[in-house]
């Protein structure tokens, strides 16, 4: 597996791996119509993973599939989205993409990172040594804001 900057040709793969994603692990914090909101089947377009050029956006590689995505927002100090396919959950790639996020955020000086996790994604998180802060509702969906101070 290789993690690498995304292109705008990475862009149409996203959309179907995100909604994929959600609709997998959103069910183990989440009543169904919660999912239905946040998966947005079929609402998703490539445009939704366009960033400017302040923002860090990866994809993980294996195989030459697109198996995962991050997304940094290093002006805000922010991890902004981790999402793995389902098919390969629980085998490194998320664990791959927020170290490299992490990684780029130190190298723009980042102190501390800041996200708000699904709440599946809060026993993640906490591994890779996030904090939580607080529990708020983000677009009707409950999340919890985290942090972790980085070692520049």
């Amino acid at each position: 597996m290789r993690i690498r900057p995304a292109t705008p040709a990475d862009r149409s793969e996203l959309p179907a791996l995100h909604t994929a994603t959600v609709e997998a692990f959103g069910p183990e914090a989440y009543d169904q119509s919660t999912v239905e909101a946040w998966a947005k089947a079929g609402e998703r377009t490539p445009s939704d993973y366009v960033t400017d050029n302040t923002e860090h956006f990866t994809v993980a590689i294996k195989n030459d599939d697109i198996v995962g995505f991050g997304h940094l927002i290093p002006e805000k100090s922010a991890v902004h989205a981790v999402y793995v396919h389902p098919d390969h959950a629980r085998t490194g790639v998320g664990s791959a993409l927020l170290a490299e996020l992490e990684g780029y955020a130190r190298g723009c000086g980042c102190e501390e990172l800041s996200l708000q996790a699904s709440l599946n994604a809060v026993g993640f998180y906490e591994q890779a040594g996030y904090t939580a802060v607080e529990a708020v509702d983000l677009d009707g969906i409950r999340v919890c804001e985290m942090t972790k101070a980085l070692c520049v």
